[in-house]
């Protein structure tokens, strides 16, 4: 049994972390669970204990800092120090802002401790306008990486791994297993992968400036909001598909962002002032206000084009769509406040169309509304429903008589059975397995090479999220589209990358080793 601190008890850690932790405790895996956050967060945080329902958790509240810092503020890193010793820390939980995700994780492997770390790894204050940021979520990788390499030389026990859950998800193991039977039946490696996420955040001109959860005033948006998802899952699902002589050595990313200014253009002041007859008194801001104010605000949309090479060819053809500003259940002109990360109509619509050149298509589909469901023909998970969920497999039958030509799973044939019971195909299902996966580990019921997300499996992740945004910065400062980068895996010898085609004042990626 081992006690676990958690940094960042925010909306995510109340919905995700904190019951899985309780549930752990029940379970005889987790000993003490105490929280960390900033002083802002007293009131949120008093309301959630007082709600009931659920175990209250005791705070200890520290005063913000500057994302940019590279070290803890004395004070900070003296009260987290004596809460470790004080309740015998065991592991960490990050949960905070993306910004201070490596400051927090520098610190607790500093006091050789376990972490579980909620994605993206890293951003920056301004990445999607500014190369050297974005080119530094890259950088952030490979320091935090040296340094988990060089303490677990000395705690060879300490893991650190990283909650993307789809990894965990029946659906997308399945279609893992589906790529690598037929590449290992044809050595054909995946030939085109289509990716797309909707999540139907929308937003009043007014919250723009005014909301700041999930916001874009930082300078980066949807793609560090829950865009590190996708930018994980298509490496994961294409390293099925390699094969000796075909790995995946460099990745060539275009980006092409819909910022706030483009939001305000689609619908203006004057569009939401008819929509809504409350907007033009609780709005304070002139649609000229609004255009300065957000000039360089984050992306809300994004579709991004990768080109996956080896030796120079093109392997694989993929794009990343990312979509906050898409279909929606949000009706109301006020804001859901006390639901802000789940509430508010924000609906998933999410899908994903793989090729194994002409022996394979895979097309997963998860297309929901918001309500209570079931009502339908198809029941809480056909179409349009909360729980829908369906992956097609289409196999070239006529090559292969052993092939089924056409195979639908749907919920049921995605629900799977293991010793802890049914897995769903949910993503709060996988949410919750990959936290016990974590609770296993540290209580030393899992090896380490059972671990589905460690961090040593994140650089190709960590690479298309910083060439997304890198390629929008050059776009910013008129320069090259297209960011190259090394896309071998760490390990493998990858020297440095060249992240710019043509373009000599460019910045350099990397003066490290890849």
């Amino acid at each position: 049994m081992k006690n676990f601190l958690v940094i960042g008890v925010g909306p995510h850690a109340r919905l995700n972390h904190l019951p899985s932790l309780w549930a752990g405790q029940s379970a005889g895996l987790v000993g003490r669970v105490i929280g960390v956050d900033v002083a802002d967060a007293v009131g949120d945080i008093a309301a959630s204990n007082s709600a009931g329902g659920t175990p209250e958790l005791s705070v200890t509240f520290i005063e913000p800092f500057d994302a940019t810092r590279r070290t803890l503020p004395a004070p900070v890193r003296k009260t987290l120090d004596s809460l470790v010793r004080e309740h015998a820390v065991d592991a960490v939980v990050i949960s905070t802002e993306p910004s201070f995700h490596m400051v927090y994780t520098h610190w607790a492997l500093g006091h050789g401790l376990s972490v579980l770390l909620d994605k993206p790894l890293s951003v920056h204050a301004n990445c999607s306008v500014d190369p050297f940021k974005a080119s530094a979520i890259l950088t952030d990788f490979d320091e935090i990486l040296a340094r988990y390499e060089a303490v677990r030389r000395t705690h060879p026990e300490v893991l650190v791994t990283v909650q993307c859950q789809r990894r965990y998800h029946p659906a997308f193991r399945h279609m893992r297993r589906l790529i690598a039977e037929v590449a290992e039946a044809t050595n054909c490696p995946v030939t085109s992968v289509q990716s797309f996420h909707s999540d139907g955040q929308w937003r009043m001109p007014n919250e723009l400036i005014d909301i700041s959860y999930h916001s874009f005033d930082q300078g980066y948006g949807k793609c560090a909001h829950s865009g590190y998802h996708f930018f994980d899952i298509v490496p994961w699902l294409l390293r099925a598909g390699e094969a000796p002589g075909k790995e995946l050595d460099s990745v060539d990313i275009h980006a092409n962002f819909s910022r706030p200014r483009d939001f305000l253009a689609q619908l203006d002041v004057n569009d939401y002032a008819r929509l809504f007859p409350e907007f033009e008194a609780a709005n304070p801001y002139t649609q000229a206000h609004l255009l300065t104010a957000t000039e360089a605000f984050g992306e809300i949309d994004a579709f991004v084009s990768m080109a996956y090479k080896s030796g120079g060819r093109t392997m694989t053809l993929g794009s990343v769509n990312l979509v906050h500003n898409g279909f929606s259940q949000r009706g109301q002109f006020s804001p859901a406040r006390a639901n802000l990360y789940k509430g508010n109509g924000r609906v998933r619509h999410e899908s994903h169309i793989v090729q194994q050149g002409p022996f394979q298509a895979i097309h997963y589909h998860s297309l929901q509304t918001l309500g209570d469901g079931g009502t339908e023909a198809g029941g809480p998970h056909g179409v349009g429903e909360q729980g829908h969920i369906e992956v097609h497999v289409f196999r070239n039958s006529s090559f292969h008589m052993g092939w089924k030509k056409h195979e639908t799973l749907d919920y049921d044939a995605l629900t799977t059975v293991s010793e802890s019971g049914a897995e769903e195909p949910t993503q709060s299902a996988s949410r919750r397995r990959s936290m016990q996966e974590f609770l296993e580990y540290v209580n030393g019921r899992r090896a380490r090479r059972e671990m589905s997300s460690e961090l040593t499996d994140h650089r190709r992740g960590a690479t298309l999220m910083a060439g997304t945004y890198l390629s929008a910065a050059q776009q910013w400062v008129d320069g090259s589209p297209v960011a190259r980068l090394d896309f071998r895996p760490h390990g493998e010898g990858a020297a440095g990358a060249d992240h710019r085609l043509d373009d000599p004042s460019s910045c350099d990626l990397m003066d490290v080793s890849l």
